[in-house]
């Protein structure tokens, strides 16, 4: 019997519990000599005689006692994966959102922030305009400013620190090209700051801050970057000194009306406690600026 038939088994679960064709049809919508047919063609499939035909209705035979208890175990089972399906759908959501490069980090410290024992999902979301969580498209976001506005509570978190970085073996004391992120994306001071020096010679610009780390690790040039993602990959070397004026500290925001929510609180100081952990490498500190 193929696996394709589990239709035909479920209609002989509705027979044999309403005890006919009427009681089947009227629970599933099924017409009743529809079913009639099905149930013929079931029997001729497993090659057992699984129903007693009688005027008051259909009673099961030996074989369809058998054949019942088993359906009816592979009835609890799916039903069993509905119900799981079911749950997860209706867990609530928190939604974090950060810039691209605060969500390199994020990620690779998913299992700080969330793990499959949770009664939550996890939603991360990455945006390059300043949090606003106004019209609530997040429920936690990470600030390289503070928010002036809007029915939000703060938390302070780590300083976070910039320098110069180039790709492990690129001799940046005779090569003085640098890689940068166009003007027309730069709404950060860090992203400007080399288009902004003199005498910069900048061979490569891009539109994303990924790009950016990417080119620069290829060999491409300098590129200014945060420490945490500089320090925290060992194919990047520091090409220069910590950048003091590009210092700030990073915020999290939460909408006021969702921060009481358990899951959001949880997430938030999952966020906060892996922040801390890794002050020293947002502020640079455990890295070595070049001789």
């Amino acid at each position: 019997m193929k696996v394709e038939n589990w239709e035909d088994l479920r209609l002989f679960l509705h027979v044999a519990e309403q005890g006919g064709l009427a009681g089947a049809a009227e629970k599933t919508g099924i017409s009743a000599p529809t079913i009639g047919r099905r149930m013929l063609a079931l029997e001729r499939a497993t090659g057992r005689a699984l129903f007693v035909r009688a005027r008051t209705g259909y009673e099961l035979a030996p074989d369809g006692q058998t054949l019942l208890s088993r359906v009816r175990a592979m009835h609890e089972a799916a039903q069993d994966i509905v119900d799981w399906r079911e749950m997860v759908h209706s867990m609530p959501i928190v939604r974090l959102l950060s810039d691209s490069t605060l969500s390199c980090f994020t990620a690779g410290s998913l299992r700080h922030l969330w793990t499959p024992k949770d009664a939550f999902r996890v939603c991360f979301k990455t945006s390059e305009a300043a949090i606003d969580l106004t019209h609530r498209d997040a429920d936690i976001g990470l600030s390289a400013e503070r928010p002036q506005l809007g029915n939000v509570a703060i938390r302070r978190s780590v300083a976070v620190a910039y320098a110069p970085y180039c790709a492990l073996g690129f001799d940046y004391r005779h090569h003085c090209n640098w890689v940068s992120l166009g003007t027309d994306v730069a709404n950060q001071p860090w992203m400007r700051w080399a288009f902004e020096q003199p005498g910069r010679y900048i061979t490569n610009w891009v539109n994303s801050a990924r790009m950016m780390f990417d080119l620069v690790k290829a060999g491409a040039g300098i590129g200014v970057m945060p420490c945490f993602i500089g320090d925290g990959d060992p194919a990047f070397v520091r090409g220069g000194k910590v950048i003091e004026e590009l210092g700030h500290h990073l915020w999290i925001v939460l909408h006021d009306d969702e921060r009481e929510q358990e899951a959001v609180r949880t997430v938030a100081d999952r966020l906060s406690a892996l922040l801390a952990a890794n002050a020293s490498l947002f502020s640079g500190s455990n890295g070595r600026d070049p001789l």
